[in-house]
């Protein structure tokens, strides 16, 4: 008998016992994430057993022999995790060696593991399969279970992937292994995901979340990585970022060096979704290196097509300028996409090597090269050879329709289409493939009922929105450009509102961000600032969000309307409708109106935008108080010089066109949405409004001339601290003597959110805040803390009209597809026709007297455009910032 087995076995079974504890804590630390503590564990119980590497199996001690197998199956697995692969490799061969032929399906099941967290997903399927019948333990059947629903998971057989996590998380349950259940609920959660329902999927990995810091917060961060791959499939990009840094965070703290370089994989897509291409390079080649040193082929050929993605976006250099489409190298871009393709298809990666086959395609495009792109789109069963070089094809799926492809190959495939057509010069065919698009991501938005999301999911199809575009301008109709402008712009409101939730956890979360941010406002007040309550504040505003997140969507929406209806419209009011466009950097109007569609093009777009954001800078600094005369002197000439160069840019050239119209309907676009109408030259005391799409514009109106005035009281609210309020409200009471006042004590949240309800005319005068950051919590101050957009969602009816006599409360944050967030985007989601609010922030005295002279002209019968034009043009140009919103 070998030495080290009898000092073993002198010692009695107590070595045993010792080491099968040390075998337990070490299982513990790898299901809570740490292998590295995992590894130490397990070496110090081969060490109790005198294991030796290569020492030939003993059949004299089948405990020792047991022990010896399980503890080296467990040390593979946390070496492979840490990024050991080869040296898991050999550590399983060894325990092979040692293990009894009842313990075999465990180190199978290990290898299995292994093969699937390198990517080598057909070996691990067949090994896990194998493993499965012959494991009787409760445990370790859910385990080996647990891991090849992650196979199915991966190769998108879905219902497979829910029958072993649901049968996992039975046997788990059996044996009370909570770590197990939850790891199990996390994959059913996951299957949701990847059945398009981000809703139940966010909801159950909240659920996960919960049991995962109880039994196991080691696991927290691949559930955010999970959680930030949610968020990334319904355009919140930069939501989706800030998670994986957290979780990048704890992989590197953990030494878990495959789920470090998946995250690295999804933070180049987050940066891809969100335009930031040379970052989104960056990221994927930082991935696809750690995946090579793993010895992870495919998915080092993931990362390896993110960067190609990457590189077909945008310019290849960082800071490189151009048009926003430009591609450096589309040739060589598409020769790397072919062989990627070919590569991807070599290992069984159907749906990248068809995103890869789809880069091709669209390269060559790019690149002019329309034959060869022709030929690889219309073989009849689809072939990619390497493009310009002599390797033999292979054959990859290629435009097959298959309708279980993940959303971003179908958008894909779509805009490869539109983009071949065009080239062919079949515009027709292109604005087909184009609108069967658009139509998958309106359908995955009708899932969703969160405004956040419902406006995040739109950047999916941001490309696809201006293939269409362009084909519709290479039409040279402005009608059809109009029809299709509407159709790719402000598309969340298509979709009824739906309630968020009101739950426990929702309704404690909000009574406590209520309290802070009232503490917090008395604070910056004071010139006191808290970053404990403000990071806490954070906190309650990410869960309050994430509840959102998990509202299931209405799915029914409303029809586009048609050019006729809003022309109608249009016509009825007496109105002209102005709709920008920035395409490729050149902004265009559509001028509807008197029967006519006119398209005109106005130049560059950038200056334009810094001249409006300038002019913001320049309005929020002359609204402090006590400035200089000097100081003064010199923002009034900025400010006039930045009104000239919007006026010039884009009024001079349109007023012609609108010289017959009573009053303007401004559809804005992107940061053109922050111009005070009102203040520009030439349009001074001529009525304005400014409508997200000439859609809402139509439908708002109709809903204003629907509700006329049934003589119910206005609603008047004043917040605290603020001097100049109780003077307007004074001066407005005065005009409406049934009107209810709420000021004081008495304009709590809780009383202004009631009397809002449904309200004909509500004016609400106070302290006013817009967060872009978290722009939901944009925020009136009241009595007892801030009246938030959130809370605006909760309204049973909206109100007819809102005015909203806060300092910048106006101001809109603009996603891709002109999608807008902000108070007074709530509002108007809501329903509520007409929305009179500040786009800047407004001095005291401005406020007072804009304000009563608005109502005058109100109480006279003018309607809100030409009430607020007219007040506006009383106090002198330039000075009042307020804007009529939604239809006036």
């Amino acid at each position: 008998m070998n030495p080290s087995v009898s000092k073993v076995t002198a010692d009695g079974s107590e070595i045993y016992e010792r080491v099968a504890r040390l075998h337990g804590l070490a299982v513990a630390a790898t299901d809570d994430g740490h292998p590295g503590l995992a590894a130490r564990r397990l070496r110090q119980g081969l060490a109790l057993l005198r294991w030796e590497t290569g020492a030939p199996p003993e059949t004299g001690d089948p405990e020792r022999a047991a022990l010896l197998a399980r503890l080296l199956t467990s040390l593979a697995h946390a070496e492979a995790e840490q990024g050991h692969s080869a040296r898991g490799t050999e550590l399983l061969d060894e325990a092979q060696r040692w293990a009894p032929p009842a313990e075999l399906a465990i180190v199978q099941g290990q290898r299995g593991l292994m093969y699937l967290r390198t990517g080598r997903t057909a070996e691990a399927l067949e090994l896990l399969d194998l493993a499965v019948p012959r494991l009787a333990r409760g445990v370790e059947l859910a385990r080996v279970l647990l891991n090849r629903s992650v196979i199915h998971l991966m190769t998108g057989k879905v219902g497979l992937a829910r029958a072993d996590a649901r049968r996992s998380a039975e046997l788990a349950r059996a044996q009370g292994h909570e770590v197990i259940e939850a790891k199990a609920q996390h994959n059913d959660g996951y299957c949701d995901l990847l059945l398009g329902d981000i809703p139940t999927a966010l909801a159950v990995f909240g659920e996960v979340e919960r049991a995962y810091r109880r039994v196991n917060p080691g696991f927290l961060p691949v559930l955010a990585l999970d959680q930030a791959r949610a968020l990334l499939a319904a355009g919140l990009a930069d939501e989706a970022g800030r998670t994986l840094d957290g979780a990048l965070d704890g992989f590197r703290k953990q030494r878990l060096m495959q789920d470090y370089a998946e995250a690295e994989l999804a933070r180049a897509q987050a940066a891809l979704h969100a335009g930031r291409f040379a970052e989104a390079r960056a990221w994927a080649r930082r991935a696809e290196n750690r995946f090579r040193r793993r010895r992870s082929p495919a998915w080092a050929l993931r990362a390896e097509l993110m960067r190609l993605r990457a590189d077909l976006a945008g310019p290849a250099r960082p800071g490189s300028r151009g048009a926003p489409d430009q591609i450096a190298r589309p040739g060589a871009v598409a020769r790397k996409a072919g062989d990627l393709a070919a590569r991807c298809a070599e290992l069984g990666l159907r749906d990248e090597s068809e995103m890869a086959a789809l880069l091709a395609t669209r390269a060559l495009v790019a690149a002019g090269n329309f034959a060869e792109a022709e030929a690889l789109w219309s073989r009849a069963e689809p072939v990619v050879a390497r493009p310009g070089s002599g390797d033999a094809p292979l054959e990859v799926r290629l435009g097959s329709g298959s309708r279980a492809a993940p959303l971003e190959v179908r958008l894909m495939r779509r805009l490869a289409e539109a983009e071949l057509a065009s080239a062919r010069g079949l515009r027709g065919q292109a604005l087909r493939r184009v609108r069967s698009g658009l139509a998958l991501i309106h359908a995955h938005r009708g899932r969703l009922g969160s405004l956040d999301m419902q406006t995040g999911v739109t950047a999916l199809g941001s490309d696809l929105a201006a293939a269409g575009l362009a084909a519709a301008l290479a039409n040279g109709s402005a009608r059809l450009v109009f029809e299709w402008s509407e159709r790719c712009r402000a598309q969340a409101f298509r979709f009824p509102p739906i309630r968020p939730q009101h739950d426990e956890p929702t309704a404690e979360a909000l009574a406590e961000l209520r309290h802070l941010a009232q503490q917090l406002h008395a604070g910056e007040a004071a010139a006191r600032r808290d970053p404990e309550i403000r990071r806490r504040c954070l906190e309650l505003e990410r869960l309050i969000r994430e509840r959102g997140w998990q509202l299931p969507g209405a799915r029914e929406s409303l029809a586009p309307a048609s050019t006729g209806v809003v022309e109608a419209e249009l016509a009825a009011a007496g109105l002209a409708l102005v709709s920008l466009l920035n395409v490729r950097g050149r902004l265009l109007a559509l001028v509807l109106g008197a029967g006519r569609c006119r398209l005109l093009e106005l130049g560059a777009y950038a200056p334009l935008a810094e001249a409006v954001q300038r002019l913001t800078g320049d309005l929020n600094a002359r609204a402090g108080r006590n400035l200089r005369p000097n100081l003064a002197a010199v923002i009034d000439a900025s400010l006039r010089r930045q009104l000239a160069t919007i006026a010039d840019g884009l009024l001079t050239p349109l007023l012609p066109s609108l010289a017959e119209a009573h009053g303007i309907v401004v559809v804005p676009t992107m940061a053109l949405s922050a111009i005070p109408w009102g203040t520009l030259p030439g349009l001074v005391g001529k009525p304005v409004v400014a409508a997200p799409s000439a859609q809402v514009w139509a439908a708002a109106q109709r809903a204003r001339l629907s509700s006329v005035a049934d003589g119910e009281p206005p609603l008047l609210v004043a917040g605290p601290n603020l001097t100049a309020v109780e003077p307007e409200i004074e001066q407005i009471a005065a005009l409406y003597p049934k009107a209810q006042q709420l000021t004081g004590s008495a304009a709590t949240v809780a009383a202004t959110l009631e009397a809002l309800d449904g309200a004909s005319i509500a004016h609400l005068a106070a302290h006013g805040h817009h967060e872009r950051e978290n722009v939901l919590f944009s925020r009136l101050i009241l009595s007892d803390g801030p009246l938030m957009a959130h809370d605006v969602q909760r309204l049973r009816t909206a109100p007819r009209h809102v005015v909203l006599s806060a300092c910048d409360i106006g101001r809109l944050v603009v996603r891709p597809g002109d999608e807008l967030l902000g108070f007074t985007a709530a509002l108007l989601y809501m329903g509520t026709p007409t929305v009179v609010s500040s786009v800047a922030k407004v001095p005291d005295e401005t406020a007072i007297a804009v304000m009563a002279a608005y109502h005058r002209q109100l109480a006279l019968g003018l309607s809100p455009a030409a009430a607020l034009a007219a007040a506006s043009a009383s106090v002198g140009e330039s000075s009042s910032t307020f804007v009529c919103f939604g239809a006036g």
